[in-house]
Formats: structure tokens, sequence, C-alpha cells
């Protein structure tokens, strides 16, 4: 299999991306890709255009979310921090349970974004993939501030919830930041044998 794009922006991520789905499409068929994955930031609005656009072009949709995930327990109004997470569904019943924590993160977690919290998403795992995501997700944000140990502790809760469903993801956009993350998550794959995406 090549290379698939699993975590992508389109213009239905307001003020986070201007791609068009049409623009992604066709820069899939240009690459030859089989299938291709739309992770908009706190929305699914994107989503039927997205699968019916892929099916038309023979390419295969994955639909997913990037979520934001409270930091701490509940939603703690005071609380504004907040991590990215990217949950994709590999079934019928991760894209319910993807529509249901995009419902909850609207309706009960949202404080000044829509937000999910350890819980709700341990309620609503089955079917769902588990990226770890950018440099704003749980496991690089822990490592760069409070080191190795707390990440690897954050890590390991997502992988006893996921099992093998969950990855600890890789980007390159030149940062220095992804440059030291991309080295520690790789470390942190072979110690805790989390596959890296």
């Amino acid at each position: 299999m090549g290379f698939i794009h699993l975590h992508n922006h389109t213009d239905y991520s307001l003020l986070d991306s201007m791609a068009s789905i049409p623009g992604y499409i066709g820069k899939a068929q240009k690459g030859g890709m089989s299938a291709l994955a739309i992770t908009d930031h706190g929305n699914m609005f994107g989503a039927i255009s997205f699968y019916e656009a892929c099916r038309s072009a023979g390419i295969n949709p994955i639909i997913g979310t990037e979520f934001n995930i409270a930091a701490g327990d509940g939603y703690e109004r005071r609380n504004k921090d907040s991590h990215h997470l990217v949950l994709l569904a590999m079934d019928d019943a991760g894209y319910h349970n993807l529509m249901k924590l995009n419902s909850i993160a609207d309706t009960e977690g949202f404080h000044e974004e829509p937000r999910i919290d350890k819980e709700t998403l341990s309620k609503f795992s089955g079917g769902l993939i588990c990226l770890s995501a950018c440099l704003e997700g749980e496991i690089p944000w822990g490592f760069l501030s409070e080191g190795h140990e707390k990440a690897r502790n954050r890590a390991l809760w997502y992988k006893d919830l996921f099992g093998d469903r969950y990855y600890l993801e890789l980007q390159d956009h030149g940062l220095e930041e992804e440059k030291k993350i991309n080295k520690f998550l790789a470390q942190l794959s072979d110690e805790l044998d989390i596959p890296l995406v």
C-alpha cells in the first residue's frame, strides 16, 4: 500500500485551512493514492461531500475528526486547556461514535471551542482508530512540557483504551519542535510497541 494522508483539514476547518475537498481529491488522484482521510478540526461538516467526492474519484474515503480533548477530568470551565486528538472511523459503529462525540463536544463540552473529555471518549471509542495528533497533541505536548515519563504514561492510557487501534503520529513541517518530537515518538514506539503513522 502506498502513502496515504490521514490528517487533513479542509476549508470546513474554519480559520485552520483553505484547502478544498476537490483540491484534495485532485492531489490524491495525481499522487496515485488509493485512500484519503478528512479530519476537520472539531466538526464533520464536510464528511458527506468528502465521501461522495472520494467515491466518485475511485478513492477510499476515511472519515475522521481532530478533536480537542479537555485536559484533566470532565469539562471544568475554568480549565481552558485542551489537546488535539485525531479519531478515524474504521467501520459503521465508529462512524456513529464519531458523530456522537462531535455532538457531545458541541453541546456538553463547549468552552471557547468544542471539546470532549476522556470519560466521554472511553464510552464512545468503539470502531475508532486514534492518532496522537500534532504538536498540540497530548503526547507531543506532554513530552515538550513535562518530559519523557509523563508523556509515556499518557501514551499508555491511550494504548490501554484503543489497543492496536492507537498510533503515534509523525509530522514534518520543517519545525524544530517536530524534529525533537519525531525522535521521541520513534523511541516511544519501540519502548511501548505502539506503531507509527
